[in-house]
């Protein structure tokens, strides 16, 4: 089997692809993806696995910038890995995988993404479980006592993609998030310009939502605010519904400023949907995320990466004044991880819980490394 870039003469069989894998897209949904897609081909971001001439598997990534700390981290997402189903079973999606990341790294992205359908797949090129997306549901009539305020509130289109980009990017820097990923201003016009959707936008907030199938309730895609004041506008939006619609199921933050604004929430009924990263350059990775600023550490890590040799060996991690550095050296490493457990480490999970689940070996003073890589990973959107 030959994996290579898919050609746009391929799109039909790319579309065979996706329905045998996850099923038949409904037509209007395909006409709204085909630009997106073609345009993922021109630019050389899909890859196919072909037998002889025939189409057996495929994958893209994404291109955007992920927040970590509050700082943006060029990011590529793993999305559209399709394997047809007689061919499952033998490598074909891990390959595909592997090509992606090393497509990402070719074009200087030193992290990966990715919400997987199956782990096992794709830990074997080295991602792990980093963060979640999180949907609570509660009533609608919850929201409506919350009260607009003064903020002012507008709708927001397709021409206000470039301020939405801006006003969302502005508050996740100042909330210092890990986990949020930005796709651009393109596909911020894309979303802004979907039918049967409503979007609403404030000097410091964003907010975008839907009505659910049956038209009984609301989804919301989108909240997010840098302030008490735009939060409650925001939400009461999306309260102002519940004349109509009974719930509301909402893409939050585990530290959603609603979930502390809510008169009531001793019944939460909140889903956590998780996702997975890959340090694809580790040095520059580590360079470009943000940490905490009062935070200043020097430790001796072993890296194993199979995958990505170039990650592999040991580094002097140094952290100060809310930026890192990793630079090789000869000195023994004082604890070590192999790229599964880099990854994990990464997105802030605890030291003690990399060390119980094996994928981090070291001594007391690793704890340091917990400190300088706090983080509650998550995503307020998804592809």
């Amino acid at each position: 089997m030959e994996i290579r870039d898919v050609a746009t003469d391929d799109l039909d069989a790319l579309w065979d692809l996706s329905d045998r894998a996850f099923g038949p897209i409904p037509r209007s949904e395909r006409e709204r993806a085909k630009a997106p897609v073609l345009e993922a081909i021109d630019d050389g971001r899909v890859l196919g696995c072909y037998d002889g001439g025939r189409l057996v598997g495929s994958g893209r990534y994404l291109p955007m910038e992920q927040w970590w700390h509050g700082a943006a981290v060029p990011m590529g997402g793993v999305a559209s890995v399709y394997v047809t189903p007689e061919e499952r079973g033998r490598g074909v999606g891990a390959r595909l995988a592997g090509e992606l990341v090393e497509l990402i790294a070719k074009r200087g992205m030193p992290l990966s993404m990715l919400y997987p359908a199956t782990a096992p797949v794709y830990r074997r090129v080295g991602f792990e479980h980093a963060g979640g997306q999180y949907w609570i549901t509660l009533p609608a009539e919850a929201l409506r006592t919350l009260g607009a305020g003064p903020v002012k509130v507008r709708r927001a289109g397709p021409d206000d993609a470039a301020e939405v980009v801006e006003v969302l990017a502005r508050a996740h820097r100042t909330a210092r998030d890990s986990g949020p990923f930005d796709r651009g201003i393109g596909h911020t016009r894309h979303i802004l310009s979907a039918p049967d959707t409503y979007a609403y936008l404030a000097e410091d907030g964003f907010l975008h939502y839907r009505w659910n199938g049956d038209a009984t309730g609301l989804v919301v895609d989108r909240a997010v605010a840098a302030s008490a004041e735009t939060a409650r506008a925001l939400w009461s939006v999306v309260g102002s519904g519940s004349s109509t619609a009974r719930t509301v199921r909402a893409c939050v933050s585990p530290y959603d400023p609603l979930l502390w604004q809510l008169r009531d929430r001793s019944e939460d009924d909140l889903c956590r949907r998780s996702w997975m990263l890959r340090v694809v350059d580790a040095p520059a990775a580590i360079a470009a995320r943000g940490f905490p600023a009062h935070v200043a550490t020097e430790i001796m890590i072993g890296v194993e990466d199979e995958s990505r040799p170039g990650n592999a060996g040991t580094w002097l991690l140094s952290v100060s004044g809310g930026r890192g550095t990793l630079t090789r050296t000869d000195e023994p490493a004082a604890v070590r991880v192999p790229a599964r457990g880099l990854a994990a480490l990464f997105a802030g999970v605890p030291v003690a819980t990399l060390r119980r689940s094996g994928l981090l070996e070291g001594g007391d003073e690793a704890t340091d490394l917990t400190a300088a890589f706090t983080a509650t990973a998550f995503a307020v959107d998804e592809f």
